[in-house]
């Protein structure tokens, strides 16, 4: 496993987002805690998770509890990523809540629910329209000065809302975790701006999505077709072409078997040539 940063903390250059163990249609607990720990065995050591993975009927935080279950005594070896500011209800749309004193109790209860003294990378979930972009940020700014967050990061934002996280955060944001395959290109411009600025770029849904991958791995297109020059999966190419666009990419595709999860983590050791990557980043 090759490494990359985000803040001060080294992690595996490929992570595991853990949203498919809690959503419905999810795998039972056994498959799902053998997901976590397969990730583990094959040198994961970043997990994203969020307060708003889960279902009406388990109520906010069943993704974080089932982590920590797999997670642990083996808590020092990962950095957790959590999010705040958004509630799931079943069938959609989720609600979005950024107000500073909804991000500051749901901090405080993911930091419960994980069992840690300090939640190692706490995330907006997503701009809420109601409140000031700058409000929510400033509750992780409070959340990063008590301590009860190590590190401050956002998702789902623009360009614009980045510059304005890190100036509300004085210099101390970390990552931005946004939408990013490569079927779904639109955040391009985010992550060269990350790049540029040496803040961790966190692409979710790296693979396509749940369902959505179809296209991008059909055995006509490029990523298939370098995938059999290669021997390995198509999936597999996507994520190391995604590590090839900047230093501070870091994907995290979902997974809900232990294979998937293994097959993902290869991607931190292939090597792609300059002719294979000019032809997966043709429009």
């Amino acid at each position: 496993m090759k490494y990359r940063r985000i803040g001060d903390v080294a992690v595996s250059s490929i992570g595991l987002g853990a949203m498919p163990l809690s959503l419905p249609g999810r795998p039972d607990r056994d498959r799902a805690i053998e997901t976590i720990h397969a990730a583990l065995d094959a040198g994961v050591t970043l997990i994203d998770t969020a307060d708003a993975y889960t279902t009406d009927a388990d109520g906010q935080g069943h993704n974080e509890l089932l982590v920590a279950e797999a997670l642990r005594g083996r808590t020092e070896q990962v950095l957790i990523a959590t999010k705040g500011g958004l509630l799931f209800r079943d069938g959609g749309p989720w609600d979005r809540n950024g107000t500073p004193a909804h991000l500051k109790k749901a901090a405080r209860e993911s930091r419960a629910r994980l069992g840690v003294d300090a939640i190692g990378l706490y995330q907006f979930h997503r701009p809420d329209p109601s409140v000031p972009y700058e409000e929510s940020i400033g509750a992780l700014r409070e959340l990063l000065d008590e301590g009860v967050i190590r590190l401050a990061g956002i998702s789902n934002a623009t360009v614009t809302q980045i510059a304005l996280a890190d100036h509300v955060l004085g210099g101390r944001l970390v990552s931005v975790q946004n939408q990013f395959s490569p079927a779904y290109r639109s955040s391009l411009g985010e992550l060269d701006y990350c790049v540029a600025h040496e803040i961790a770029f966190l692409p979710w849904s790296p693979l396509g999505g749940i369902g959505r991958g179809s296209d991008v791995f059909d055995e006509d297109s490029a990523f298939s077709e370098v995938a059999a020059e290669l021997g390995v999966s198509p999936q597999r190419v996507a994520l190391a072409w995604e590590l090839s666009l900047g230093h501070c990419v870091i994907p995290i595709p979902g997974a809900s078997r232990p294979e998937t999860i293994t097959d993902s983590a290869g991607a931190a050791e292939l090597t792609l040539s300059s002719e294979q990557l000019a032809r997966l980043s043709a429009p």
